[in-house]
């Protein structure tokens, strides 16, 4: 089984060619191929099918195995993805996710695409939530972006143990399929600082949904500008919620790791 290794911002997913066939089973060699000590390492695994409405469809697996709704940082790679390896010539593309169709423009610089920005949707503002842990009392706000997230604005993001959190995102009374959580201290107006602890991975080094609903959530409670920079831990996101459409734009980069060939296992 031939995969390639690629990186958005050091958010970092195996990427399979399955446009003519593919393995079995997901799920399970989502678990074996991601983890870092016996299989290649990953925060999950990314899956290329045809798509009978877009132009291709990207399934992604967690760490744990679970099914996600989307990834941004994810999502950027299957552009390059499919734009180097000679699978389509479009620099506009249209990618189906379990979060509905995407749209992606890619900047292409020596014959291979460097930076991807991707139409995000409209994102959907919750309520906000007083969640207790550990004894003290912290004020998130929810937002969707095809995928839960709960928004923590901090005062400081270094040093933050984010672990006291990490409960929020497997199953619990208050969200019944989990939820991904974002702590988030605003820098200047138009710049964020965010890390992240996504359901069925961890923390990560970058989110691309994350950054998104960070300043969807901060641009509706007045808080920064629609036009804003997320600094993560894997580096820099420019993200733009648009007034006129409602649809916020995120532009990163996308890059390759390397390639190999994973052993026939029975799944």
């Amino acid at each position: 089984m031939h995969f390639t290794k690629m990186q958005g911002l050091g958010n970092d997913y195996v990427y399979l060619d399955c446009t003519k066939e593919a393995p079995r089973n997901l799920s399970e060699l989502a678990k074996k191929i991601s983890d870092r000590h016996f299989g290649i390492g990953s925060d999950g695994l990314i899956c290329i099918f045809p798509s009978g409405k877009a132009d291709f469809q990207m399934r992604m697996f967690n760490a744990d195995g679970s099914e996600g709704e989307m990834c941004g940082n994810g999502i950027r790679c299957v552009g390059k993805f499919v734009y180097d390896k000679g699978l389509t010539e479009k620099t506009n593309l249209t990618i189906e996710t379990l979060a509905g169709i995407k749209t992606l423009k890619l900047t292409v610089e020596g014959d291979v695409v460097s930076v991807v920005t991707v139409d995000m949707g409209i994102p959907q503002i919750g309520e906000a939530r007083t969640i207790t842990l550990q004894g003290k009392e912290y004020r998130g706000i929810l937002v969707s972006m095809g995928n839960p997230h709960l928004v923590f604005p901090v005062k400081s993001v270094k040093g933050f143990d984010l672990r006291i959190h990490a409960p929020l995102s497997i199953p619990n009374p208050a969200f019944p399929n989990g939820v991904n959580v974002e702590i988030s201290e605003i820098a200047a107006p138009d710049h964020v600082l965010m890390r992240v602890w996504e359901r069925g991975s961890g923390e990560t080094l970058a989110c691309g949904t994350g950054a998104c609903a960070t300043v969807a959530a901060f641009v509706s409670e007045g808080m920064i500008k629609r036009e804003t920079t997320v600094t993560l831990l894997g580096g820099d996101l420019h993200i733009r919620w648009e007034e006129a459409d409602g649809h916020i734009y995120m532009t990163g980069p996308a890059a390759t790791v390397y390639e190999g060939d994973w052993p026939e296992i029975d799944l």
